[in-house]
């Protein structure tokens, strides 16, 4: 059974399958998204707002948010609680 966690504007993604929730505003991250999006691999489910954080899933996909690192990580967490 997938896990899947909501990031914004009812989009959702595999919680099991993330490796890394980054803010994006690093030089590092920020090449990595721009990088992705060249090669086709980014998801942006901002729905046009500012980007928050990026995650990065196991599949090389890079999907975008509007919701906060700290704000992803909790929803995650919260799922593998009531999960155990």
């Amino acid at each position: 059974m997938h896990t899947l966690i909501h990031v914004g504007f009812g989009n959702m993604i595999n919680a099991d399958k993330i490796i890394a929730i980054l803010q994006p505003d690093s030089a590092p991250v920020k090449r990595m998204v721009q990088h992705g999006k060249e090669e086709g691999l980014v998801v942006d489910a901002t729905q046009g707002r500012k980007t928050k954080s990026v995650c990065l899933m196991e599949n090389n996909r890079i999907v975008l948010s509007a919701l906060t690192p700290e704000t992803l990580a909790s929803r995650t967490e919260a799922e593998n609680g009531e999960k155990a």
